[in-house]
């Protein structure tokens, strides 16, 4: 503003910098702080993405009434009182102008830009926070599951128990207290470490041992290095109890079960494959509560193999910083 004051003017004479500028800055300072007020209306009263056209519009109005009296009504004060010599021509009010309204119009766009993108950035967050919400909400449901299929199942295993062998009935009921706390404990979280999940599922198969005895047996080989890796809570469990339900469970034909770890970061778990005579009743909560917990997760990798002889579940181990 001082060049279309003064000119030349304004680099070499120090009164400019002296007098001048100070009363500039308060004249800058005051017709800047009502675009900032108004600018801020305009948020206030059309803060939505899709508000945008509406709001920009808001935000020029200023441009074309603030800045222009703020332009006048420097130059009049500078002309009336004659400051370092000024006096008021017409190309003044012209040059002021052009530059007023493109400097304006520059850091309407900046900060309208400025604001399109934390708003963005926002939005942005705001979905991850619900689906996050979501995913939790669906994880617990999930969860909520196991309990009840996992009690109908002993359940029913005691109430056989019962009236075939009474003593055996009070020692599965004595190990399904203690594996049951194990559970509820184990639940909590919608993960657990590999490590955690073996003790779970050596403690059940004491379980399984004074239901069936040598009838089912389990071979466990998983290396040390993938002991903190994480799967989703149970998961052994599921799998290990619909083993038991679908297959044919005898000491002449012992259920074998495998869980051992492969390269890629795997964990397999494979049955040898003696299909009941009468099918069991099923309603697939195991399996698509475990496929459905990946999902959620976004972890790909969980596949189900069957051939003649075998049924195998792969579950993909999941690196804790993931």
């Amino acid at each position: 503003m001082h060049l279309i004051l003064y000119g030349a003017r304004y680099w070499r004479e120090w009164e400019i910098w002296l007098y001048s500028m100070p009363l500039m800055c308060l004249f800058c300072t005051l017709s800047w702080y009502q675009h900032m007020l108004h600018d801020r209306r305009a948020e206030i009263r059309y803060p939505a993405l899709n508000e945008t056209r509406k709001r920009i519009y808001y935000k020029i109005l200023p441009v074309f009434t603030v800045m222009p009296a703020s332009i006048l009504a420097i130059l009049w004060t500078y002309d009336h009182f004659h400051i370092l010599g000024f006096y008021w021509k017409n190309h003044h009010t012209i040059e002021a102008l052009t530059v007023g309204l493109s400097v304006n119009l520059v850091f309407i766009t900046l900060f309208e830009i400025d604001y399109i993108l934390n708003k963005y950035r926002d939005s942005k967050l705001e979905r991850q926070v619900v689906a996050q919400h979501s995913v939790a909400q669906e994880l617990d449901t999930l969860k909520n599951q196991i309990n009840p299929h996992f009690l109908f199942n002993c359940f029913n295993t005691l109430s056989s128990l019962i009236t075939v062998d009474k003593v055996r009935a009070n020692l599965f009921l004595t190990e399904l207290s203690k594996v049951y706390r194990y559970l509820l404990r184990n639940n909590a979280e919608g993960v657990s470490t590999l490590k955690s999940e073996l003790q779970f599922i050596e403690s059940y198969f004491k379980l399984l041992h004074t239901r069936h005895g040598d009838a089912v047996r389990f071979h466990i080989k998983v290396h040390k290095e993938y002991e903190n890796y994480l799967l989703p809570s149970l998961s052994l469990q599921l799998l290990v109890e619909n083993a038991v339900k679908h297959n044919m469970v005898s000491k002449s034909k012992p259920l074998v079960i495998d869980i051992f770890t492969t390269a890629g970061s795997k964990l397999v778990v494979n049955n040898n494959l003696q299909r009941r005579v009468v099918k069991a009743l099923s309603n697939r909560v195991g399996l698509n509560n475990i496929r459905h917990k990946y999902e959620l997760l976004q972890q790909k990798g969980f596949h189900i193999l069957e051939d003649e002889k075998n049924y195998t579940v792969v579950l993909p181990l999941i690196w804790q910083q993931n």
